[in-house]
């Protein structure tokens, strides 16, 4: 009987601490909004990225001389600087990911959640990175090795 008393008690402590600790579709709604913005202001940044490396190899095939750097270093430069954008393009579009990915998340309302732990991930994480899909205790884990990302 004391057994019953005890589980019952945990059952009611967890399903109110979990309450707490969940997001009201008014915090979802904020998030979704964050997201949306962050979204768009990628989409932005990568267009531009495109349209600047793209103009450099339009003029480069188009045989441009007026354009062709004189020295040797002016071409490591400018190979040099593509390859910069492209490594952003490329992060930029690893990001793009993830926030399709929350926003998916949000739809199955499963936003908030850690994947690797099922408990809620703190808003303060969530307001620095609305995209995270791991709290920090996990995502420490899986950085150090000690667990494998699915």
């Amino acid at each position: 009987m004391a057994q019953k008393r005890k589980k019952a008690s945990r059952e009611r402590v967890s399903s109110t601490r979990t309450k707490k600790r969940s997001l009201t579709s008014a915090n979802t709604e904020h998030f979704k909004q964050m997201l949306l913005e962050k979204r768009r202001e990628i989409l932005r940044n990568v267009n531009e990225f495109e349209d600047e490396a793209l103009k450099k190899s339009r003029l480069d095939a188009a045989g441009d001389l007026s354009s062709m750097p004189i020295h040797m270093a002016d071409i490591g430069t400018d190979n040099y600087e593509q390859e910069f954008a492209l490594g952003l393009m490329d992060s930029e579009r690893k990001l793009l990911r993830e926030i399709d990915g929350a926003l998916g998340r949000i739809e199955q309302k499963t936003y908030g959640i850690c994947e690797g732990t099922g408990k809620p991930i703190p808003k303060a994480r969530l307001e620095a990175q609305p995209w995270a899909r791991y709290c920090v205790e996990y995502a420490r884990m899986l950085e150090q090795g000690l667990v494998q990302e699915e």
